[in-house]
């Protein structure tokens, strides 16, 4: 536990600016009301609830994780700080924020600090796209899936400058091989997002939902009529997503046993917890856009009663099994993680997208449409 003056000392910056600038926004918030457009007010409102929700998501799935990793290993996880260990999170919060933001010599100071934010911000701006009801949405944009990927890529950035900037061997090399493994994993996801633009004929990620509404027939992962091959876009794609957010297998970026903690090696405090919380703001969206483009969003499997609860049902789902995997398999090697994307993954989604272009150009000839 740090003495209380150091404690005193990391705060003091961050009270005294609090206490002015709260009462500040809350005036200038209250005084602009009349004056902002209705729809600018949502998008903000949508934000600081989106914030939220990235912040207590991503406490509550290390509590969650731990659990899991505890149950797979025969072990029982968090127990001690509240029941069930529910505490726990909270009590961790605050152990990063009392913790000193060391910054080391040598870094470079300004690479250094923009890095776990590049991971964060646009992890957070995709969840506005992202539609949990047919009306629960920030924004619906019309380019909302082509937006999340632009976003996704400024991520790549953040590990890059994070492991740049920290002057360490062990963090270059775990950024060089994150980049490597992004850029190698975006490719085969990207064309098999390109297959289902091709049968979807949007990129509203609201309009994919609806076009799956019904039960669970309707979903695309087992709409056959639609092409026979999509079940082998979502196995493409969920894997893709999980090398994307460097979760085991593939999380080489972060391989504790060889690169001590990768990119964020020298990270402390909220610095480390940005980043924590960046990734798993990832793994929520990786999970999210396969429900949406595969599992029918906030469908019902049964077509009753469709809603955000559904939504969020199949989120947790993919996010415990991302957990089991993890938690399951051992991490592969930096060879077989790139050999598994140029030489498997790639190659079948271009087999799926050309026989999915076929699918789509002769079948409604063979059965009589125009």
């Amino acid at each position: 536990m740090i003495p209380l003056p150091e404690t005193r000392r990391v705060f003091t910056p961050f009270i005294i600016p609090s206490l002015i600038a709260l009462p500040v926004a809350g005036f200038g918030l209250y005084a602009l009301w009349p004056l902002l457009p209705l729809d600018l007010w949502r998008v903000i409102i949508a934000l600081i609830a989106l914030i939220a929700f990235a912040a207590g998501n991503a406490a509550y799935l290390v509590w969650l994780e731990r659990k899991v990793c505890a149950h797979i290993q025969c072990r029982i996880g968090p127990k001690e700080v509240g029941p069930f260990g529910l505490l726990q999170p909270l009590a961790d919060g605050i152990k990063l924020m009392t913790k000193q933001l060391i910054v080391p010599k040598g870094v470079d100071p300004l690479l250094f600090k923009v890095a776990p934010l590049l991971v964060l911000v646009p992890a957070v701006m995709s969840f506005v796209t992202i539609p949990f009801s047919e009306t629960l949405v920030a924004r619906n944009i019309d380019i909302g899936l082509l937006m999340i990927f632009a976003f996704a890529s400024v991520n790549v950035m953040g590990l890059l400058l994070g492991g740049w900037g920290s002057a360490n061997k062990y963090a270059v090399i775990s950024a060089a091989r994150a980049v490597s493994q992004n850029v190698a994993y975006e490719i085969p996801m990207l064309i098999t997002v390109i297959t289902m633009v091709m049968i979807t004929h949007t990129l509203n990620l609201r309009d994919i939902v609806l076009q799956q509404s019904g039960n669970m027939f309707d979903w695309y992962v087992f709409r056959f009529s639609a092409s026979p091959l999509l079940w082998m876009s979502f196995l493409i794609f969920f894997v893709c997503s999980l090398a994307e957010t460097n979760r085991a297998p593939f999380d080489l970026g972060e391989a504790e046993s060889e690169l001590i903690a990768g990119f964020h090696t020298e990270y402390s405090g909220m610095g480390f917890g940005v980043f924590f919380m960046g990734e798993y703001a990832n793994i929520v969206i990786g999970c999210g856009l396969t429900s949406i483009l595969f599992l029918g969003g906030w469908q019902c499997p049964f077509g009753l009663w469709p809603g955000w609860w559904w939504f969020l049902a199949k989120i947790y789902f993919l996010i415990f099994c991302v957990m089991w995997i993890r938690w399951t398999y051992p991490r592969t090697t930096l060879w077989g993680l790139l050999n598994l994307s140029w030489k498997v993954l790639i190659p079948l989604a271009l087999i799926n997208l050309l026989l999915t272009g076929g699918w789509l150009k002769f079948w409604p000839m063979l059965m009589g449409a125009q």
